[in-house]
């Protein structure tokens, strides 16, 4: 607890002094994130939708994954200051997960922090709804740190969900908005599952034409690092069950370090890929998607394709974290427990899309490609909330 008050107070200083030294700058919109070192996913798109409007607005960009070696802490002290100054002089503050410095102090007038969480629809438990879980924060730090706490806007994708997004970031319903998700944009646009294709056939010669199975398991873990992930399923039985007309690609979260090692005899069944593709190719890519308790579900329901769920730890998972709906009765295709399971119902192939085509339709209240021009239009045309 110790270093968190640390830097704390560092931000609260600092936000402070540049809160009496500089005014609040009406067309500088700062994007931050801790996902990644690259602006993308939601962030992106709602920069793309910015740029196209015809106004002065100026960008400042804020992105840092912690590293917890000497040099790395240094850097992330030197990334708070930097926060704390774009807190302090930004119209809007743009986010798109757990953004610490936000949370230790109290905005200026004519600043707004706008959360456009990282996650589609509402699946398994965060932020405040975590609390008293092992997932989730304590008591004790919630006493120093008022987590997912200053958000002026939260966007998410249906009216559906807005309860649970109030739960967990404990505010008023009336702030939450169902305009969308940014990034599901991409499925909409003309030509990109084109694009993709023609990239992956240039990487991938050897697979021209094999149908893709998508593995991509969601986070373990309460922070940026994970010990490396030993995959549940048994590749070579996979291989053996299902043959070669399918390839098998493993995708691991952002956040998550890999340990995945395939063998040699099946490096033409599966493959890991990291840093080839976004997630939104990979998705477009998939003519099946495997996963046991990941969001990407809502972003691959609009494509109406097939879904297993593989979740051998189910209850261990619903202990530690738990989920907004019963899980059995939630997930929209066949759950499996066991290599030889997930080997079956892929060689029958008889998917049932009917539940996928419902749950899309529960859980997006838009399906026309223009969440960032709804969400930047709204921004701009109600300047000011607070």
């Amino acid at each position: 607890m110790a270093p968190t008050l640390v830097v704390k107070y560092i931000i609260q200083v600092s936000f402070f002094l540049f809160s009496v030294l500089c005014p609040v700058n009406k067309n500088k919109v700062t994007f931050a994130s801790y996902r990644s070192i690259d602006l993308e996913g939601n962030l992106l798109n709602i920069h793309r939708e910015f740029t196209k409007r015809n106004q002065d607005f100026r960008f400042n960009f804020l992105f840092k994954k912690f590293n917890s070696s000497f040099s790395g802490k240094l850097n992330y002290f030197l990334h708070m200051i930097k926060a704390s100054h774009a807190l302090a002089t930004s119209r809007y503050f743009i986010i798109d997960d757990f953004y610490f410095p936000v949370y230790v102090i109290k905005l200026r007038e004519g600043t707004e922090v706008i959360q456009l969480w990282h996650a589609a629809g509402a699946f398994k438990k965060f932020g405040l709804s975590t609390l008293d879980k092992p997932f989730g924060p304590s008591r004790e730090y919630l006493q120093h740190v008022k987590i997912h706490s200053n958000y002026s806007r939260v966007y998410v994708t249906s009216a559906n969900i807005i309860p649970h997004y109030a739960e967990a970031f404990n505010m008023p319903e009336e702030r939450i908005y169902p305009l969308g998700l940014p990034r599901t944009d991409y499925f909409f646009r003309n030509g990109e599952e084109v694009k993709v294709k023609q990239k992956f056939n240039t990487l991938f010669p050897e697979h021209r034409g094999k149908k893709l199975i998508l593995f991509a398991p969601t986070f373990r873990g309460s922070s940026h690092y994970q010990s490396k992930y030993n995959i549940p399923i048994d590749i070579g039985i996979l291989k053996e069950k299902i043959g070669n007309e399918y390839l098998f690609l493993i995708h691991l979260h952002p956040y998550m370090k890999s340990g995945i090692r395939i063998h040699k005899n099946d490096e033409d069944f599966a493959c890991h890929v990291d840093g080839q593709f976004t997630i939104e190719e990979l998705l477009s890519l998939a003519d099946i998607l495997v996963t046991d308790y990941s969001s990407i579900i809502f972003d691959y329901s609009l494509l109406c394709r097939p879904m297993v769920f593989f979740a051998a730890d189910l209850e261990e998972y619903r202990q530690e974290r738990d989920f907004y709906y019963e899980y059995e009765s939630f997930i929209p295709g066949p759950l499996v427990k066991d290599t030889n399971s997930l080997a079956n119902i892929i060689k029958q192939g008889d998917f049932d899309l009917k539940p996928v085509s419902d749950f899309r339709e529960y859980f997006f209240d838009h399906l026309d490609g223009k969440a960032s021009e709804r969400i930047v239009n709204h921004l701009l045309s109600k300047r000011q909330i607070r």
